[in-house]
């Protein structure tokens, strides 16, 4: 039944499309949003708690119902993308090749040999809490074993890195 609901659906495409491109989405976006209807409404199918069809008349589908889904995706695809910066590779295209292969190489041993040079300067107790959290070990976690203080742990931590940007 639900195979058979999504098909009748589907048959729907391009009105679904145009839907979600009047919200002001471009034809890419809409098709997405979709598609993730698709999903939505296949997951709902399937767990039995969606009946999109009208009681009164078989094979009529609920415009409401996808309306309002479609709308609800668009809603927070909005809220997404508040949060998330969007570049444009078209512009930072033609200097990739030149960036990464070749011309602007930089010289990883060398780096390397300054910042290691740069932390044995420091105090002992600086360089290893850095080494640590720098490894990959979390702040609270450390704090809890250590019984340091979380925000003497962060900012030493700050102030090692910050110190390198610098230098570096």
């Amino acid at each position: 039944m639900s195979r058979d609901t999504l098909i009748l659906i589907a048959k729907k495409h391009a009105t679904w499309v145009d839907i979600v491109q009047t919200f002001g989405c471009n034809e890419r976006i809409a098709e997405d949003l979709v598609q993730e209807m698709y999903i939505k409404i296949q997951l709902q199918l399937e767990k039995g708690s969606l009946d999109i069809m009208y009681k009164d008349e078989q094979n009529e589908i609920n415009y409401y119902y996808i309306f309002k889904t479609l709308r609800t995706l668009f809603i927070d695809l909005k809220r997404k993308q508040k949060n998330v910066q969007v570049i444009c590779l078209d512009e930072h295209i033609e200097n990739f090749g030149d960036t990464y292969y070749g011309h602007n190489d930089v010289n990883y041993a060398e780096t390397y040999k300054r910042v290691t040079d740069e932390l044995n300067k420091l105090h002992w107790y600086e360089r290893r809490i850095f080494e640590i959290i720098n490894g990959g070990e979390k702040i609270a976690e450390l704090s809890r074993k250590s019984k340091i203080s979380y925000y003497a742990l962060y900012f030493t931590y700050k102030k090692v890195k910050d110190k390198l940007k610098k230098e570096l």
